[in-house]
């Protein structure tokens, strides 16, 4: 099967993306972050090698957003996170996902991690607040892998990881941009 990445996407609609930066640095100067946030993550894991699918909210701008011109586009299910999750896993073969707030990430991070998944179950890249950029799995995972993940914790990756069978690899760690405290990380990281 041919690997896919999924990049899960919202639209960068001021007040509905980037909201815990909107607290620090207002909706206006956050949804402007996040645009350019998304588009170098976009314009960099593309490759010819893998499959690159935008998995988007809300559903009704599908094919309406001028930022995801020229990538396939399907809604995300509905429901929390961890059902969105386990519905991008629910294919048989290599799978990858991603957001749209770590612009660090490369096509040789995405390559590196499609690798892995070649010799191992699982590979995970992680963030320095304790989540991850990346999660990759030979899939199907099993139904309801992600029940019970503390979603944005300091544990977030430790409580997957938990759910694995110790088959993983895990990639460089990387700063996910949610509040101006890693924006900030970032910048000086660059």
């Amino acid at each position: 099967m041919r690997p896919v990445l999924y990049i899960v996407a919202k639209a960068p609609i001021m007040g509905r993306a980037k909201t815990r930066l909107a607290a620090d640095i207002g909706p206006a100067h956050a949804k402007r972050i996040y645009r350019a946030l998304m588009g170098q993550v976009l314009r960099q894991v593309q490759d010819p090698r893998w499959d690159v699918v935008l998995t988007v909210t809300p559903p009704h701008l599908l094919g309406h957003v001028p930022d995801w011109d020229g990538f396939v586009q399907i809604p995300q299910v509905s429901g929390s996170l961890s059902e969105r999750l386990g519905a991008l896993f629910s294919r048989k073969g290599p799978t990858l996902t991603i957001g749209t707030d770590c612009p660090q990430i490369t096509a040789t991070d995405i390559a590196t991690a499609f690798k892995i998944l070649r010799s191992r179950d699982y590979v995970f890249g992680p963030a320095s607040d304790g989540g991850f950029w990346l999660m990759g799995a030979r899939g199907p995972l099993r139904r309801g892998f992600f029940d019970g993940v503390r979603w944005s914790h300091d544990e977030t990756l430790a409580d997957v990881k938990a759910r694995t069978n110790g088959s993983f690899a895990e990639l460089r760690t990387l700063t996910d941009v949610d509040d101006l405290k890693a924006l900030r990380l970032l910048r000086r990281s660059r």
